[in-house]
């Protein structure tokens, strides 16, 4: 098991930068947390009946109250499946997987690589990558 810990700055856009990061590091097998702040992100909620992500977006300064997710394979590359919580400026919350996010000022992103090969494949039933 290795950890890592990744710390993103304004402008930059979270999942291509702990995708790249996995890339980089040869990660396969992993999970991540994060916390910090977002001001444009896109987040999206399973519609079991129509087998469709539907999009929310979000185009406010928000706080990440929490962000989970782990790191696989598919194929050579990898994926991400990552699961937020956002709080704004009210004190109410909003959440779901996320799909899209612009860091604002920063995000502090905690990376436990369990050095195993996790893969996911798409599920024909469902057009989800699951785990395989």
């Amino acid at each position: 098991m290795k950890n890592h810990v990744l710390v993103l700055r304004t402008g930059e856009d979270a999942l291509a930068a702990i995708t790249q990061f996995a890339k980089r590091n040869n990660i396969e097998g992993a999970s991540f947390s994060a916390i910090g702040a977002f001001h444009d992100a896109t987040i999206a909620y399973w519609n079991w009946d129509t087998k469709e992500y539907e999009h929310i977006e979000v185009k406010e300064q928000v706080e990440v109250l929490t962000l989970t997710g782990n790191v696989s394979r598919a194929g050579n590359e990898p994926k991400l499946h990552s699961h937020v919580i956002l709080g704004r400026r009210d004190g109410s919350t909003i959440g779901g997987h996320l799909l899209r996010a612009v860091v604002r000022p920063t995000l502090e992103v905690f990376i436990v690589d369990y050095g195993v090969h996790l893969e996911r494949k798409k599920d024909p039933a469902t057009g989800l990558w699951l785990l395989t």
